[in-house]
Parts: C-alpha cells; sequence; structure tokens
C-alpha cells in the first residue's frame, strides 16, 4: 500500500485555502474570531480614510495594506488548517477499512489467530497489531 504525504506548500492544499481565505473577509465570518474582526475594521476604515484623505496618502494605504495582509494571512492560515485536517481525517477513514488485524479464535493461552478486518472488530476483541 502506497502512501502519500501532503507537504506544507502543496498545490492541493494551497488552491482551494487562497480562494478560501478571500472568501472569509465576510463580516459574518470574521465576527467568530474577535481580534481579526477588529484588525478587519481597521483595515475597512484605514483604506476609506486613505482615499479620502489629501496628505500622507501613501503612508495611509501603506498601513491599510499591511492590515488587509494581515486578515487575508490569518484567514489562508486558517483554511490552510482545515483543508489539512480534512485531509488527515479522510486519510484515516480510508486506513480504518484497510486495515487487519490478527484476533484470537479463543480466548485461551495457546490459541490460534485468525486474520480479521478492523471494521468488522468489536470492542472487547483481543487483537495482535497486523504488522
Amino acid at each position: 500500500m502506497k502512501t502519500t504525504t501532503l507537504t506544507l506548500l502543496d498545490p492541493v492544499l494551497l488552491k482551494p485555502a487562497v480562494l478560501a481565505s478571500f472568501a472569509k473577509l465576510s463580516p459574518a465570518v470574521q465576527w467568530r474570531n474577535p481580534v481579526m474582526f477588529v484588525v478587519y475594521l481597521g483595515s475597512i476604515i484605514t483604506t476609506i480614510l486613505g482615499l479620502q484623505a489629501q496628505q500622507d496618502i501613501g503612508f495611509i494605504l501603506g498601513i491599510s495594506a499591511w492590515l488587509w495582509f494581515t486578515v487575508l494571512f490569518a484567514n489562508f492560515a486558517e483554511s490552510l488548517a482545515e483543508g489539512r485536517s480534512k485531509a488527515q481525517a479522510a486519510s484515516l477513514r480510508g486506513l480504518k477499512t484497510s486495515t487487519w488485524a490478527k484476533k484470537l479464535k479463543d480466548p485461551v493461552h495457546g490459541s490460534t489467530w485468525l486474520p480479521e478486518q478492523a471494521e468488522n472488530l468489536r470492542k472487547g476483541d483481543v487483537v495482535l497489531d497486523g504488522r
């Protein structure tokens, strides 16, 4: 059985995470995290002030860009973590159906072992790891 591992910068995880980071810019989603919601509001306010400013436009828009970058990066990190956990859960579900164990035929010393699929095991069965 071949196992595949996903690296941190795997395109399979990065593309959905980037799209989800922009999708999470909704105020309803940002409201769940109070700290990032304040940064989100600050980025909106500084963007509006930067567009209306007569002086120091570059400085205000620079601060606004950093705030937007912070919000997007936090959303990206959260989306990437969600994607990795979903991939790990799918991997574990696949492992559950393909793992074999050695089940004790009779619960006495010296009894024979029978191969049994993991999905057929019940709590209390005496098994030996099938590796």
